[in-house]
């Protein structure tokens, strides 16, 4: 009898014990957890959002009845561009034969960086670059945008209107940005090389993107920068009503 009951005592004591051990190897409720990889992720994402413009694997599309529809081939790109298209909000389109414009970018930072490095992954290309304006000249990089920018983004780097086109304003671009549309020529700007503008000159030339941001309007009304064409309107809408008032006074005094 007592053999009985010490052994009854003894299941009694491990029950509890035994109990939140397989409490505790059972799985946990709920979808199980899925540890995507950055690479793994960016060729999800690339699939589902890019490869209808540009194909598998960043092959190229051309569309058979439309030959204005098409997305080129991002083998060879590197991370610059996609880092840049992608931060900017310029991709991805809803129509291929539409302009990019900047806007708030469809994916977050982990997105970014797994679709930019997939896009690496594709074949070699140049790297984000690192800009360092500070290093740069302010009065080399005004006279370096002049010549090579200011045609199309004014001179206050305001933007402008061109044939099929919009040259956008540079106020919301970083200096890495800047960077890299040089180099890139998205859409209609022209790509500049490295023997076209060095990396010291695009130093130059973020600095004055960057003072223009918030120029010293020393010389009077600033106008808020939108180039000789609104002065001159401006300066119209003030000249002809002042003008008429002399004639009107003009008249008067000859008809006294």
């Amino acid at each position: 009898m007592r053999t009985f009951a010490r052994a009854l005592l003894l299941a009694l004591a491990t029950l509890p014990l035994g109990a939140a051990t397989v409490a505790d190897a059972a799985p946990p409720s709920g979808p199980p957890v899925v540890h995507t990889t950055g690479a793994k992720l960016g060729e999800q994402l690339f699939a589902a959002n890019c490869a209808r413009c540009h194909g598998i694997s960043g092959r190229g599309f051309q569309h058979p009845q439309q030959p204005d529809v098409n997305g080129p081939p991002l083998r060879g790109v590197g991370e610059l561009a996609a880092d840049f298209y992608l931060r900017t909000g310029y991709m991805p389109l809803n129509d291929a034969r539409d302009q990019p414009t900047r806007s708030r970018p469809s994916f977050d930072e982990k997105e970014i960086r797994a679709l930019v490095a997939y896009v690496g992954s594709l074949g070699g290309g140049p790297a984000i670059p690192a800009p360092d304006p500070k290093s740069g000249d302010l009065n080399e990089g005004r006279e370096l945008f002049t010549e090579h920018c200011s045609g199309c983004h004014q001179v206050a780097a305001q933007g402008g209107i061109l044939p099929g086109a919009k040259a956008p304003p540079l106020t919301r671009a970083t200096d890495r940005q800047i960077a890299q549309a040089v180099r890139i020529g998205p859409y209609a700007m022209p790509t500049f090389t490295e023997k076209d503008i060095s990396d010291a000159e695009l130093n130059s030339i973020i600095a004055y993107v960057n003072y223009t941001k918030d120029a010293n309007d020393a010389g009077g009304w600033g106008i808020n920068h939108l180039g000789p064409y609104p002065e001159g309107m401006v300066t119209w809408l003030i000249a002809i009503p002042l003008l008429l008032l002399i004639c009107r006074a003009i008249g008067k005094v000859r008809g006294a």
